[in-house]
């Protein structure tokens, strides 16, 4: 059992648990566990992650089994998931308090009833059916969501047939989506709203989103840029991303409660040291602003690289590496409607090689010798209810969050 790090301000105890349901039956197996804080702060909304063999070990994996997660006498919001980074069960900790140990109980059993928990996070992918491409454009039509899409060899940018241009992911906090054509940038939706948003963004099949709503906006001008911790190599002192593939697949792998997450496959990557498969898992949880980015490479790419966008309305803010993390981040009136907006990028310290720019992007530059990368990225608006609205408060979140992310939590199973 592991931790999935993560962290926010806000707090909602009155949604995020249910009384425990009487009608658990007696014979339901159970596993009591500690989760403890080692650090001298508070903790919000810190997801943990029971893998598939370590259910196996405690638990009869059979068909129609159900888990169970409660603190206490109270019962916290769980998934089960089947695909993806995080296959097995997960959960999120509403609250620890500095040095708190909390008990916690997991149970499970053919006979428990479905729970009915809010739906905090959201993942999708929609495009339209019914009409044709002509020019590379998609005439006509209707958007329907999809589990997964093998990106059509017409699609292009401002080809119409994917609703908002690629897949979407939420938490009750933030959204995020990504280009799925050959710009692959990472875009940010800032929420006035704890509720899922992505459902009615773009239905008109339109860029309406651009502009201001009841639920909030598009904030970010991504352009030629990184973006948002969009998936890059550095190359002839530039950042590039994934651009010259030979085709695209995505996947909606989660879309849950409290866990939401996005598949893709870049099949043949066309770089100068030859072609490369990039398979990506992005994934998000309930209560924080932290989309998490899982990358593997078929082969090995030396310059693997993401970062920001560059924005003269901005401040960069950097961390010390002190930490197990590390941060690289931009505050100032930079959203489209020009008020504050707070970007970052949290990385592993050890495997930073080089932190650089060119003329468009603020670029961390990765050994990825593994062919592994992983990292956070994270947007906060000054429009979200309760939100951040000055630099000292994004400084301060920051340093918390890689403060929490480099001292897990502690976990005893018993």
């Amino acid at each position: 059992m592991y931790l999935i790090p993560g962290f926010v301000l806000i707090v909602a105890l009155s949604c995020a648990q249910h009384k425990k349901n009487e009608n658990l039956e007696d014979s339901s197996e159970s596993v009591h566990f500690s989760v403890e804080n080692p650090l001298s702060i508070h903790r919000n909304n810190e997801m943990l992650h029971i893998s598939l063999e370590e259910l196996d070990e405690k638990f009869d994996l059979a068909d129609g089994v159900s888990f169970r997660v409660f603190l206490g006498e109270e019962e916290i919001p769980s998934q089960f998931n089947k695909k993806g980074s995080d296959k097995g069960l997960v959960f999120v900790i509403p609250s620890i308090d500095s040095n708190q140990k909390l008990e916690i109980e997991v149970k499970a059993s053919l006979e428990l009833s479905d729970p009915n928990y809010p739906k905090l996070t959201q993942a999708e992918l929609s495009h339209k059916f019914g009409g044709e491409f002509k020019n590379r454009e998609y005439l006509g039509g209707h958007f329907e969501n999809v589990d997964s899409l093998h990106v059509p060899a017409e699609h292009t940018d401002h080809s119409w047939f994917i609703r908002y241009e690629g897949p979407g992911w939420e938490s009750d906090l933030v959204g995020y989506r990504f280009y799925l054509d050959w710009r692959n940038g990472i875009d940010v939706f800032g929420k006035k709203v704890k509720t899922p948003v992505l459902q009615d963004v773009g239905q008109d099949g339109f860029d309406s989103y651009h502009e201001p709503s009841d639920w909030g906006m598009d904030v970010l001008k991504v352009g030629k840029t990184l973006g948002l911790g969009s998936i890059a190599t550095f190359e002839s002192e530039k950042a590039r991303r994934v651009d010259v593939t030979d085709s695209l697949y995505a996947e909606i792998t989660n879309n849950g409660p409290v866990y939401s997450s996005v598949f893709t496959r870049y099949s043949g990557w066309n770089l100068p040291t030859g072609k490369t498969d990039i398979l990506s898992n992005i994934s998000i949880h309930s209560g924080t602003r932290l989309s998490r980015m899982d990358l593997e490479s078929t082969n090995t790419i030396d310059n693997f690289a993401t970062g920001l966008i560059k924005d003269a309305k901005a401040e960069v803010l950097k961390s010390d590496s002190s930490l197990s993390y590390s941060y690289l981040a931009t505050y100032g009136p930079q959203s489209l409607v020009e008020d504050n907006l707070g970007i970052a990028v949290i990385y592993p310290t050890s495997q930073l090689t080089q932190d650089t720019e060119d003329e468009l992007s603020h670029i961390l530059v990765f050994d990825s010798s593994s062919k592994k990368l992983s990292y956070y990225f994270l947007a906060a608006w000054e429009q979200e209810p309760d939100g951040i609205t000055s630099q000292e408060e994004f400084k301060k979140y920051l340093d918390e969050g890689i403060l929490k992310i480099s001292n897990p939590l502690k976990i005893s199973v018993k």
